[in-house]
Parts: structure tokens; C-alpha cells; sequence
């Protein structure tokens, strides 16, 4: 299976960067894959599960959003928050959760308002695939 090159960034780290043979990506416009040869493209993500396969090897990514660029051979993910799935604090995400929630009785009906019940739904999304991977 041909190969491409994927860089995975956050403001804090170099995450990711080798060759692999596909990636799934949780996108603003519902979630895609991106194999060797795929159309150019830039994407926004939001919250999600970044999905990473080399070979018979998978590698998971929780990203709090971010920007996506395939272009040529190279994938390129500027996340705003991200780190591998088994260092992610679900206990601190799970009190962000919260706060969040919380947060919601206070602000008034109107856009700000659907964005964070966005986030939040995206959140609580985050949080079942974690726990539901962990309990086995």
C-alpha cells in the first residue's frame, strides 16, 4: 500500500511525524480519511479522535480542533490542543466537561450559546470513546 508522510503539531510538541497509510480525522463537516494519493485539501477539525495506521500499527490522538492540509504527499495537523490517547487525562477532561456544562446556565440563547453546547456534545463524544476503550 503506498505510503504518505503525516506531521502531527501542537502548540506544546511535535506529536507525530513518520510515513503511514492512512489517517482518519474528525472533521467540522463530519469525520473523513485521507489515503496516499487523496485530493489536496485543508480542512477544519473540531474535537475529536485523530486516527493514525502504519502497517499493522494503529496510534490514537485525542485533538481539541485544529486545521488539516493534505497537499501532494504530506499531511500536515496543526491541532490546538492534542496529545496520544493513553497520556490524555480523562479525569481533568471529564472536570472541563463540567465546568462546561455548568457554564451553559449562565450564558444567554444565541449563537455563543450553540457553540459550546457544540463543544460540549463534542466533548462528551471524546469522553465515551475514551471510557468505552478503556474498559476493556
Amino acid at each position: 500500500m503506498p505510503t504518505f508522510r503525516l506531521t502531527l503539531v501542537s502548540p506544546e510538541s511535535l506529536l507525530f511525524s513518520d510515513r503511514v497509510d492512512q489517517a482518519d480525522l474528525p472533521g467540522v463537516e463530519g469525520d473523513f480519511g485521507v489515503l496516499s494519493g487523496h485530493a489536496a485539501i485543508v480542512a477544519m477539525l473540531r474535537p475529536g479522535i485523530v486516527t493514525v495506521m502504519a502497517g499493522n500499527t494503529t496510534r490514537k490522538f485525542v485533538a481539541l480542533g485544529g486545521l488539516a492540509e493534505f497537499s501532494g504527499e504530506e499531511l500536515t495537523i496543526l491541532a490546538e490542543s492534542a496529545s496520544p490517547v493513553e497520556e490524555f487525562d480523562l479525569a481533568e477532561f471529564h472536570s472541563m466537561i463540567e465546568e462546561l456544562q455548568q457554564s451553559l446556565e449562565k450564558q444567554p440563547v444565541g449563537t455563543e450559546l450553540d457553540r459550546a453546547i457544540a463543544l460540549l456534545d463534542h466533548y462528551k463524544s471524546i469522553r465515551t470513546s475514551l471510557a468505552a476503550a478503556t474498559a476493556f
